[in-house]
């Protein structure tokens, strides 16, 4: 089988091309993918663990730190520690991190509406559906 007939070939470069037009997009607001993706899934209300945006973005808790450092540095976001637990951080939203936040999900919706109004919703569910098996197997699969 040739590499370019595997489903993680088309898995990869299909994501690959979504995070540049992702990138492209977000450039014109200053920030990265990466940057909407992580401001987007910090809770408003409560804050967002670091161990939890670790999990969510798929990194290690130092992986992390750096990129937590430079949002801090322009003002996206910021940390308070737990009042007891003093290994516990939360993230929080700067009314700047929650501008750019919101232009994130901006962008995030109308490539989405696009996606929705060129697939039929048959299309849509079973593509939906088949990632979702594709994640499952992914989570479970032991050589």
């Amino acid at each position: 089988m040739k590499h370019q007939e595997t489903i993680d070939y088309h898995l990869k470069i299909t994501w690959q091309n979504i995070a540049n037009r992702y990138n492209q997009l977000a450039s014109e607001f200053g920030i990265t993918q990466s940057i909407g993706y992580l401001l987007m899934n910090i809770d408003e209300e409560n804050g967002t663990t670091v161990s939890e945006m670790a999990a969510l973005l798929g990194l290690k808790s130092t992986s992390l730190s750096r990129m937590l450092n430079n949002l801090e540095v322009i003002g996206l976001i910021y940390r308070e520690g737990h009042l007891t637990d003093k290994r516990s951080v939360k993230l929080y939203l700067t009314d700047l991190g929650k501008e750019k936040r919101h232009l994130a999900r901006v962008v995030v919706k109308k490539f989405n509406d696009y996606l929705d109004l060129n697939l039929s919703d048959d299309d849509r569910m079973q593509l939906v559906k088949s990632l979702k098996l594709i994640n499952e197997l992914t989570t479970n699969y032991k050589p």
